[in-house]
């Protein structure tokens, strides 16, 4: 009775795992993937960690740890100080755009109003790219929305 009992919860937990995962919202997955802990550490200097676990949808093109680390030295410890937090805030902005856009909703040239208010430019020509950032990885499905993986950190218009 015991090995019955503990073979149905085994088996319970295991069918949950996958309806979970698709549970974790922007910042859950981006924290769980592991290679966007300079960009979770970005969203939370700037105070926007509440507004991406919201409720959404958002397209967030997500800079990995070697995106950040190729940026000129210094730049991400100038940009976690507190005295910089809204340019952060515009930085890390530039790279949501509102509602939940998929690979599939692409187009060459397309242009996409981003949540910082200027607008990022995707081409699909050779690869798919958001301004000059590489997306070498699409769709990551998130509660509250997608994540794009991108090779370089965009910057908004100045």
């Amino acid at each position: 009775m015991i090995r019955r009992t503990v073979l149905a919860m085994t088996t319970a937990s295991f069918l949950a795992m996958p309806a979970f995962a698709q549970e974790a919202d922007i910042v859950d997955t981006a924290v769980a993937a592991g290679s966007f802990t300079t960009l979770v550490a970005a969203i939370e200097a700037a105070g926007l960690v509440e507004t991406l676990k919201g409720e959404g949808p958002f397209t967030v093109f997500a800079p990995t740890d070697a995106a950040f680390a190729a940026l000129p030295a210094g730049t991400v410890d100038n940009l976690l100080l507190p005295e910089n937090k809204e340019q952060l805030t515009s930085i890390l902005t530039y790279h949501v755009v509102p509602g939940a856009v998929m690979s599939t909703d692409l187009t060459d040239g397309m242009e996409a109003a981003t949540v910082q208010g200027g607008d990022v430019t995707i081409t699909t020509e050779g690869g798919v790219k958001v301004n000059d950032a590489n997306v070498t990885q699409a769709d990551i499905a998130a509660s509250n929305g997608v994540i794009h993986v991108i090779d370089a950190v965009i910057m908004p218009p100045m």
